[in-house]
């Protein structure tokens, strides 16, 4: 397996972070803002731009700036590409507050690859727009979301 381990952030931390060759970004931001300032350590980075938002209806014509089944075969490839890779690496996707995009494009990741999503049971608030785009490139893959309840209080949690 070359993709070890998924990871989704917010747009802030992501731009604090020391590069590192060995993990690859999609990076997300909205199309009214510049792209991320990622350190150039970071060799492989796919940039998207498009809005968290779900269409009113799937029969209207694509509006400018939201995701899209080109947006989704970009990703696929790129995620795909990766997991071929020759070496090991961690995938990292942000968005602009590490919340909805980002989640559902790790929880994609990580389903077509098998790879570990940390902090899973955070995702319960992935886009679906995103997700059923997603879905709909691999026939029968079912993308699970989290549902709230299983998010749990890590600060409460027991240390072992």
């Amino acid at each position: 397996m070359s993709i070890t381990q998924v990871f989704y952030t917010s747009r802030k931390l992501a731009e604090t972070l020391a590069g590192n060759p060995y993990m690859a970004v999609i990076s997300i931001t909205d199309p009214t803002t510049p792209e991320a300032r990622l350190d150039p350590l970071f060799r492989h980075i796919l940039r998207l731009s498009f809005f968290d938002a779900v269409p009113a209806d799937q029969f209207m014509p694509p509006l400018p700036g939201l995701f899209n089944r080109d947006m989704a075969r970009q990703i696929d490839t790129f995620v795909q590409e990766l997991h071929a890779a020759p070496f090991e690496l961690s995938l990292m996707v942000h968005c602009e507050y590490g919340v909805s995009r980002s989640a559902a494009i790790a929880l994609f990741a990580s389903a077509t690859t098998g790879a570990p999503l940390a902090a899973r049971e955070f995702t319960y608030e992935a886009n679906t727009w995103v997700i059923e785009t997603l879905e709909n490139l691999h026939p029968g893959l079912t993308i699970d979301i989290p549902r709230p309840e299983a998010c749990t209080e890590r600060r409460l949690a027991q240390r072992a």
